[in-house]
């Protein structure tokens, strides 16, 4: 039987490691072709080794997602190399904990640019070729702090926001499409990102990765009348409902 995304190519941002590799590895079983986008280049060549080992094509491409011209790099890449893209996930990002008054222009430009910016400019470079797929998608990866407040997480928060209200206005702009705009706001999971800042919650708290990719291979695999617009995923742990 045929993988259900055979012929169709997605890109994953943040595609090294972490939740990227995990959704790259649960995609990878659908004979897709996988673009993995991220700056080091050894870890990507470990994901797509997984991703070819199941049986689907990977394309790596060093990526920074904080310089534009990097990301005209990837874009030019898919739509000049590949020439179709059908499943768009932006899942790359970094944290910040730090106080508000210790926050530097520096400090907030790098995370707003990697977790607002850089998702901003591949919908809309990207755009154009989803539009031609018979079935699209785009997955931001936001957070519970794009959802609520935390102390020391100004900067991070507010790149969340950011990301979380262009999907909202994305999703309108595209709902008499044939695109489908997700939002995925995950808890505490357990990757590097967190656990250097919360280095206080244990691992065996923290949400698996897989677990994550497990919910974005059923967005991208079924397609119903049904639309989930956006989950909320939340450690077992923690409180109900945020």
């Amino acid at each position: 039987m045929a993988g259900k995304l055979k012929d169709k190519t997605v890109l994953i941002t943040g595609g090294g490691r972490g939740i990227g590799r995990e959704i790259a590895r649960a995609l990878a079983s659908e004979q897709a072709a996988i673009v993995l986008a991220a700056r080091t280049e050894a870890e990507l060549a470990e994901t797509a080794e997984i991703v070819e080992a199941a049986g689907s094509q990977a394309h790596i491409v060093v990526t920074d997602m904080a310089d534009l011209g990097s990301l005209a790099k990837l874009t030019s890449y898919i739509n000049d190399e590949l020439g179709r893209l059908d499943i768009l996930i932006n899942n790359a990002g970094v944290t910040l904990s730090s106080a508000i008054e210790d926050t530097d222009d520096a400090m907030y430009q790098k995370v707003m640019d990697i977790n607002a910016r850089a998702p901003y400019v591949l919908c809309r470079d990207l755009l154009g070729l989803i539009r031609k797929s018979e079935s699209g998608y785009i997955i931001n990866m936001s957070s519970v702090v794009g959802v609520k407040g935390y102390a020391l997480q100004s900067a991070y928060g507010s790149s969340k926001h950011a990301l979380r209200g262009m999907s909202m206005a994305l999703a309108e702009e595209l709902r008499d499409t044939n695109i489908r705009v997700h939002v995925i706001c995950p808890g505490g999971t357990a990757t590097e990102m967190v656990s250097s800042v919360r280095p206080d919650i244990s691992l065996d708290d923290l949400i698996a990765p897989a677990e994550i990719a497990e919910l974005i291979h059923y967005l991208v695999t079924h397609k119903g009348n049904a639309m989930v617009d956006e989950l909320h995923i939340r450690r077992k742990t923690s409180a109900p409902w945020f």
